[in-house]
């Protein structure tokens, strides 16, 4: 060891510059290798898990963006399922239709002579439902209740509509009396016959 001292005291400045340059040297090499370099891995591992984690979360906001719209698409063709079928609805909902014919008809003070239903028509994308009615009232109160027959849930159409000279009651009151065919609609089930 001593040996080795008096060959370093015997060195010029020159080579004792460079053999502290050469020590530097290694004790950077030896850094970088062992610290800067696993470090500056673990670095680039970081942030390489850092760009997938942020693709990731991008694709999460994406995918319940399309969630969220999708459901709200549901949702609204839900809404309008179920006013189309009680617009249109599978069952002939004889009675319930013509439990709303009466209740239009005695608010609009009519009075009914005649309810005839009359076979169903089976058509390719519905069915037609017809009832005959027979109504006496005043011209307003009929017009009070064709008016008030569009405004049900259920689509219904008034045709072949016949009024017939109108009276004169000793009241002084003008009654009219019309006849009218009232049909309903309803889609055919799914099943073919």
């Amino acid at each position: 060891m001593a040996n080795l001292e008096d060959r370093f005291v015997g060195l010029p400045s020159w080579g004792k510059a460079l053999g502290l340059v050469g020590v530097l040297v290694l004790l950077s090499v030896g850094y970088y290798m062992l610290i800067h370099g696993s470090i500056a891995s673990d670095l680039q591992g970081a942030q390489a898990q850092k760009q997938q984690l942020q693709d990731q979360i991008r694709d999460a906001e994406r995918r319940e963006k399309q969630y969220l719209e999708l459901t709200q698409e549901l949702a609204n063709r839900e809404a309008a399922d179920r006013q189309n079928r009680r617009i249109l609805p599978e069952n002939a909902e004889i009675a319930a239709f013509l439990q709303d014919l009466n209740r239009v008809a005695e608010l609009s003070g009519l009075t009914i002579r005649l309810v005839e239903p009359r076979p169903e028509q089976r058509q390719e994308l519905y069915s037609k439902i017809p009832v005959v009615l027979a109504l006496t009232g005043r011209f307003h109160q009929l017009t009070k209740f064709f008016y008030n027959v569009s405004k049900l849930d259920r689509a219904i159409s008034m045709e072949n509509i016949r009024m017939t000279q109108p009276r004169l009651l000793p009241s002084g009151e003008v009654v009219v009396s019309v006849d009218v065919r009232a049909t309903t609609y309803r889609r055919p089930s799914g099943k073919r016959k």
